[in-house]
């Protein structure tokens, strides 16, 4: 139905992009931990951990997401204008056939720039927050919940700008004239601000919020717990 169009994709999305771009920020933030010899990393150093797991994650999971936003706007076009995709491995094989395999990359490098904005927004603000509860003397399950509803929201605002742009350059079509709407990511953002000011990047917010932020949440939540789990069985 309507509400699982995409659904092959979003999942081969999640295994791909969220698997790669959590265990590169483990690594990342083990090395910078062993580089300050265990002390608590400053926020500037989290920052850097959450975006640099964000981009080279982003890369992993690109031709994922393109297929996922081709296949939810196909049914918004005209009939004749449908690419009628069965599948995740339908669409793919699809935009590699009509635009090769560099096809699969198009917009990677917004969709890059969105996820390094999400990921530091949760995961440098998870660590942030987790640190100040534990100072306050909220330890346990309260602090994980509290810490990752505060990282849901930064992941949302930080990165539905981005969103909004990755999303408007990966649907896009050639016009009557043969050219596509947008030249690319900075000529994008202009036509957007041009249209609607700063605000017009945060347009569907609410919708967003409530997409990303419990995703966001779930994730450090189970994220907590497999390390909990892992550390009790000497993992």
């Amino acid at each position: 139905g309507a509400l699982s169009t995409g659904l092959s994709a979003g999942l081969l999305r999640q295994a791909t992009y969220t698997t790669a771009r959590l265990g590169i920020h483990a690594k990342i933030t083990d090395f910078l931990k062993e580089q300050n010899k265990g002390a608590p990393l400053p926020l500037s150093q989290k920052a850097g951990a959450g975006l640099a797991a964000g981009g080279l994650g982003a890369i992993f999971g690109s031709p994922a997401d393109l297929s996922l936003i081709r296949m939810q706007a196909d049914g918004t076009l005209p009939a004749a204008e449908r690419r009628n995709y069965t599948g995740v491995v339908h669409a793919l094989s699809d935009i590699v056939k009509k635009d090769g395999v560099g096809g699969l990359f198009v917009g990677a490098s917004t969709t890059a720039v969105r996820a390094m904005a999400l990921n530091m927004g949760m995961l440098a603000s998870n660590d942030q927050a987790k640190e100040m509860m534990k100072e306050n003397g909220i330890t346990g399950f309260p602090a994980t919940l509290g810490a990752s509803a505060i990282a849901g929201f930064f992941a949302s605002f930080m990165s539905l700008p981005f969103d909004y742009v990755k999303t408007q350059l990966q649907k896009q079509k050639p016009g009557p004239d043969g050219k596509m709407p947008f030249a690319g990511f900075m000529d994008c953002c202009g036509k957007t601000f041009a249209a609607g000011g700063p605000l017009k990047f945060y347009t569907g917010f609410p919708t967003y919020y409530v997409r990303i932020a419990p995703h966001a949440m779930l994730t450090l939540i189970i994220l907590e717990n497999i390390g909990d789990f892992q550390k009790k069985n000497g993992a």
